[in-house]
């Protein structure tokens, strides 16, 4: 862990985590697919100070999931998000179990670029076998394949990330080159499936690279910057960040707050009347914005931060906004984001240096 300070991101994809979330939406069905509805939370989220907001995705239609929901793409999503906020990190869900390697390096890379070094990649895998016929690709089928999938399209990604140097674009009028081909690299990747020679066609992203995000079970620790750990218990999110391997770690935490109208409690059961809660296997609060605070103070011994699932963002994310985020403030746990500091830096993680670059103009000079 690096320090004191909580990083708190929040997903606000769709109404809320319950599958039933949007019959206690504040807003009319219509206006979920507007480009009002996201910059509104994404505007809340910001101003109420929290570090990061991800974006949930698949491929699937409504009516072909558990938890059934339209939805514009994340990446898109995260693209308008990101022109309308200054601070707070942007992180989509993309699989790459069906998806190329190369173009998600390429949207992703856009993002950072297009966000100032804000961008985040949360890495998660298709698992249904619809998936696969959405995306007209072959069964995935077991999880070692699958594995292999992510594990090859991170490194595929990253090191397109890295393909073109920071000063590969120099612009020159005075000799007409845009590029210095040089400090453009080839990756020669060979995996089991596929091949990818590259370079990216985006140069690379202000951040370097972007922060990846993913389970520890599912993508090796070696390739992530953030482990999203589970646990129903205090004890299972420790032993599970103890073991995770990354340099930073954040717990998953379901959350149904009590507000003015309704508890916690009174609420989940309005919901469950049409439809159960999803047992994702994460740790759960039921109840008010103290205990919240409290169980933040118990897993800060633990974890870097936390990654939130309200149960219906329009009655969660006002309550943690007003009272739980102050409240951590107040008490020193949380750092808001700096305008101009990049998610890497916001979550203290260094900016990395790039594999093909040439450590001096010496050894550039002695490559050629």
């Amino acid at each position: 862990m690096s320090g004191p300070a909580l990083r708190l991101a929040v997903e606000i994809d769709g109404d809320g985590t319950h599958p039933a979330a949007w019959r206690r939406a504040a807003h009319s069905p219509e206006q979920l697919l507007t480009p009002r509805r996201v910059a509104q939370v994404a505007a809340v989220a910001e101003h109420a100070g929290f570090t990061l907001i991800t974006l949930e995705d698949g491929v699937l239609p409504p009516g072909a999931a558990p938890d059934p929901v339209g939805r514009i793409g994340a990446v898109e999503r995260a693209a308008f998000i990101a022109a309308s906020t200054s601070t707070i990190g942007i992180a989509p869900v993309v699989p790459v179990t069906y998806a190329e390697p190369f173009h998600v390096a390429g949207q992703l890379a856009s993002l950072d670029h297009v966000s100032a070094g804000r961008a985040g990649w949360v890495v998660t895998e298709e698992e249904r076998p619809e998936a696969a016929r959405a995306w007209g690709r072959p069964l995935v089928a077991d999880a070692e394949s699958r594995a292999r999938e992510s594990r090859d399209g991170v490194e595929v990604t990253r090191a397109l990330w890295d393909s073109w140097e920071d000063d590969a674009v120099i612009r020159s009028v005075a000799t007409s080159r845009y590029l210095d081909r040089d400090r453009l690299h080839y990756i020669d990747f060979t995996g089991e499936t596929y091949t990818v020679k590259g370079p990216a066609i985006v140069p690379r992203p202000p951040q370097g690279q972007l922060v990846v995000l993913g389970r520890p079970d599912r993508v090796a620790a070696a390739q992530l910057d953030v482990a999203l750990v589970d646990g129903r218990d205090v004890a299972s999110v420790a032993t599970a960040a103890a073991a995770a391997g990354t340099p930073r770690v954040l717990a998953e935490v379901e959350v149904a707050l009590d507000t003015p109208e309704s508890t916690g409690a009174e609420r989940v059961a309005d919901l469950e009347r049409h439809a159960p809660w999803t047992d994702r296997g994460r740790l759960r609060h039921i109840g008010s914005a103290d205990q919240l605070v409290s169980l933040f103070i118990e897993l800060s011994r633990y974890v870097d931060g936390v990654r939130l699932h309200p149960l219906v963002l329009d009655e969660d994310l006002p309550v943690l906004s007003r009272l739980v985020l102050p409240a951590l403030s107040e008490r020193r746990l949380i750092a808001r984001p700096l305008p101009g500091t990049s998610l890497r830096s916001t979550l203290g993680l260094e900016r990395p240096a790039n594999r093909f670059a040439a450590t001096t103009p010496a050894a550039r000079e002695n490559a050629r």
